[in-house]
């Protein structure tokens, strides 16, 4: 915890409009993977088993789909809308396999505000290096709320 340091906050929903995109290029490493392994002691063969992986349709070991997930997440909480948002809900579908040391292009497209309910619903697609489709899906995001001024009732960075 960082108490006393201010963090900079993403872009409330006044600053979002709809049709703004972000790009933004991922490339699956050893790290990656032994970081989402060890951490969830997910243990699937067809993860990191090369023998198992190769009697499979698949020929290869895949990245788990949650780890994709995950970089979706963090391409919200760090771009769009940025620190101190929030994913409300979202359906997301992997209509081909990302293999280990592969590269995902993810487009993020801001589709509709609902400034009402407090969200923004995006679009997000994840293409591989053969220009494949290998993730779709749509989110409803909670973007940063603006801070409020601090009073004898709040703490600062709570």
């Amino acid at each position: 915890m960082l108490l006393g340091k201010k963090r900079k906050l993403g872009r409330n929903i006044e600053e979002i409009q709809a049709g703004e995109k972000l790009e933004m290029s991922e490339t699956i490493e050893d790290k990656d993977l032994l970081l989402y392994l060890g951490l969830t002691n997910d243990n699937n063969p067809l993860f990191i088993q090369h023998d198992y992986a190769s009697m499979t349709p698949f020929k290869r070991p895949i990245v788990p789909q949650i780890l994709l997930t995950g970089m979706i997440t963090a391409a919200v909480s760090k771009y769009l809308p940025g620190p101190g948002s929030s994913i409300k809900k979202q359906s997301l579908s992997f209509p081909k396999p990302v293999y280990h040391y592969g590269k995902v292009n993810f487009l993020f497209e801001v589709t509709e505000i609902d400034q009402s309910a407090h969200s923004i619903i995006m679009k997000v697609e994840g293409k591989n290096e053969k220009n494949e489709l290998v993730i779709k899906g749509d989110l409803e995001i909670c973007p940063p709320y603006p801070p409020k001024s601090i009073t004898s009732n709040t703490l600062e960075n709570f």
